[in-house]
């Protein structure tokens, strides 16, 4: 394992004077982590609107990382100027994924920084990837979105291409609506909490069939939603064919962005459909009510975020509703050999 705490430079890190590295001291990293992103996300043209809080509860439901072993800091004269973190998770289909996130100040780039702590971060999911029963193909992965040039560079420079291709949509709220009646017998009500398990295994069930899916359980993820300042299940749709759940839309309003970016969004996200509903026109239903409610609050918008190549036909679903496509992210994997 590597022990952060007994070294403060790396064996490929550039020669820059008061650079060093160490590992996760705790709670007290987490403003000078907000601070690194802060400084990072205008230039890279990211829509992010983080709080201390926000931070606080993700590394408070961290799964398959111990922030201990897998996170490094990168500063400068003892003033954080860098961190990543690694995890690792098993999709259904047997394929184990390393993954790395990070952020680098962008005084800081192209010295050599971002390579030295990339490199490092795989060393440190080899050490993790020996300790799995091999199961299927493994890859480093990291994901990028289209306008962080920088990054994007750093990783196809390290052999990483990209994977999957995935679309940010938005749509104008005042675009007329299409005709979207919902499939005979099928009716949409109001969640409960008796509902959360139900809707949470429906989901489940349906996102199985998509691209990367990575199994979760309802004990893992409900603390996840009750802390989430975005979580509203009053602005769910959700379709019932009796007791049965057929498909849904987990509607939400980010406030913080929306105040962040003087603008009046809603998001259409969570969209799914179970097997026996498909291609009955119950999602296009779902979502255009979901549109009409953020319109009688007073939104200017909605988005949403989709698998550019979606086997079930979502990309086109979309558009036929009205949305189009705004930004563009990829997952970048490199093979673990």
């Amino acid at each position: 394992m590597l022990t952060l705490q007994e070294h403060t430079l790396l064996s490929k890190s550039p020669a820059i004077p008061g650079l060093s590295f160490r590992g996760f001291a705790g709670e007290g990293d987490y403003p000078k982590m907000l601070a690194v992103i802060e400084a990072g996300k205008h230039i890279d043209q990211v829509e992010r609107s983080d709080t201390l809080d926000d931070i606080r509860r993700n590394y408070s439901h961290l799964t398959n990382c111990d922030p201990y072993t897998d996170m490094l800091f990168a500063e400068i004269n003892g003033k954080v100027i860098g961190y990543n973190r690694v995890w690792w998770e098993k999709q259904e289909d047997g394929t184990l994924l390393y993954n790395v996130v990070g952020f680098l100040h962008p005084d800081w780039r192209r010295k050599g920084i971002g390579a030295a702590m990339l490199q490092h971060a795989e060393a440190r999911m080899r050490q993790i990837a020996a300790s799995q029963p091999a199961s299927g193909q493994e890859f480093f992965q990291v994901w990028a979105n289209g306008s962080e040039h920088g990054l994007r560079a750093l990783l196809e420079n390290q052999s990483y291409r990209p994977a999957r291709y995935f679309c940010e949509m938005t749509r104008d709220i005042n675009e007329p609506l299409p005709e979207a009646p919902m499939p005979p017998g099928l009716e949409v009500r109001p969640v409960t909490e008796a509902h959360y398990r139900p809707i949470f295994e429906a989901a489940n069930e349906a996102f199985r069939d998509h691209w990367g899916f990575v199994e979760r359980t309802f004990e893992e993820e409900f603390p996840n939603w009750l802390e989430d300042p975005d979580f509203n299940p009053a602005l769910w749709k959700v379709a019932w064919d009796g007791d049965q759940i057929a498909g849904m839309v987990q509607n939400f309003i980010n406030a913080g962005e929306n105040a962040e970016y003087n603008r009046k969004r809603g998001y259409t996200e969570g969209i799914s459909t179970r097997r026996p509903w498909r291609k009955l026109g119950l999602a296009r239903s779902l979502l255009v009510q979901s549109i009409a409610m953020f319109k009688e609050m007073g939104m200017s918008e909605t988005a949403l975020g989709v698998d550019a190549e979606n086997l079930s036909g979502a990309l086109k679903l979309y558009q036929s509703v009205g949305y189009k496509e705004v930004k563009r992210s990829m997952s970048y994997r490199k093979p673990l050999d």
